[in-house]
């Protein structure tokens, strides 16, 4: 077999991603847990006057509810605490809880605590308070960012909070119910300049029906995913269950691709376009590439989907 996972991720080297964000994440991870919590709340407020953030699902948020109702009948003190040992990834009941639930849950958490805040029933921020200089520079850095990558940061950062799950012996994960997928009569079917191959054009178009069934069917059993700056995963059983978890209500925007034959029969194929995410609607796309490998049946080995570095990327289809 010409490729493994490791020499799968080199395909199209020059494919430039934005690495600024894990360095803007990496940057937060270093601040107190005070200053985490009053630098999402800041970002919260300024990016609320040019990004709509869309309030989250009723499917998503009954999961949350226990907990959400335990926070509000708290003190602003032990409110304060909560959120502290979130930031601080401790091992309480609460930490416990908020790290076994999928990403949009927790995105939903954190958005009612800022709508609560608001509304003076969580604890504000104090009156007054002042970002040290660490801080400052850090929410200075999400601000100069495009706003698709703005909102992968500060989705990174809530999402890697609460006590770590692999740390225990088993979690039980909880997501909220995985979507129907669309009608046949309600899809619309992509195009992409340059890209006629069934299995690319497949991908996206099961992806934006919601129809993961599907849309793992085109993947060989060893087949693999990485998300943007993630390790590859990999099989089609922890595929799906990504799908499920991180992609429901996606929108692929896919708009341009090369193709190009690899070793032994395999084909590697980018494509670049947007992807837009029911959390921040069309008012957002996020500059996106995915570096496909297909083995000689056409069967998807490998897929990396890589947030851009800049605009100016969607054009670099060079190998």
């Amino acid at each position: 077999m010409p490729f493994d996972i490791d020499s799968a991720r080199s395909i199209f080297p020059s494919t430039l991603s934005a690495d600024v964000v894990p360095a803007t994440i990496a940057r937060f991870r270093q601040l107190s847990a005070e200053d985490q919590l009053a630098l999402i709340w800041f970002a919260y407020l300024e990016m609320g006057k040019s990004i709509t953030i869309a309030a989250p699902g009723a499917a998503s948020m009954q999961f949350a509810e226990a907990t959400m109702n335990q926070i509000r009948q708290m003190s602003f003190g032990e409110q304060s605490q909560v959120m502290c040992d979130l930031t601080n990834r401790a091992d309480t009941p609460i930490c416990r809880t908020y790290g076994a639930w999928s990403a949009n849950i927790k995105l939903g958490f954190w958005y009612q605590l800022g709508e609560w805040m608001e509304q003076g029933i969580v604890a504000p921020i104090p009156e007054g308070y002042q970002l040290s200089a660490n801080a400052s520079a850090v929410l200075q850095a999400i601000k100069g960012l495009d706003s698709g990558q703005q909102i992968t940061v500060l989705r990174n950062t809530v999402v890697d909070m609460g006590f770590d799950p692999s740390k225990l012996d088993s979690v039980n994960r909880v997501s909220e119910p995985v979507v129907v997928p669309k009608e046949i009569s309600e899809r619309t079917k992509v195009a992409i300049a340059g890209i006629d191959n069934p299995t690319v054009l497949n991908y996206m178009d099961n992806l934006n029906a919601n129809d993961f069934d599907a849309l793992i069917a085109l993947f060989t059993p060893d087949g693999a995913l990485q998300p943007p700056f993630q390790r590859p995963i990999v099989g089609k059983d922890a595929v799906l269950r990504f799908f499920r978890e991180d992609c429901q209500n996606l929108k692929l925007i896919p708009e341009r691709g090369i193709s190009e034959p690899a070793d032994d029969g395999y084909t590697q194929i980018k494509v670049t376009g947007k992807v837009q995410t029911p959390w921040f609607g069309a008012g957002v796309g996020m500059n996106m590439a995915w570096r496909f490998l297909l083995n000689p049946e056409g069967k998807i080995f490998f897929v990396a989907i890589d947030l851009l570095a800049s605009p100016k990327e969607l054009l670099n289809l060079a190998r």
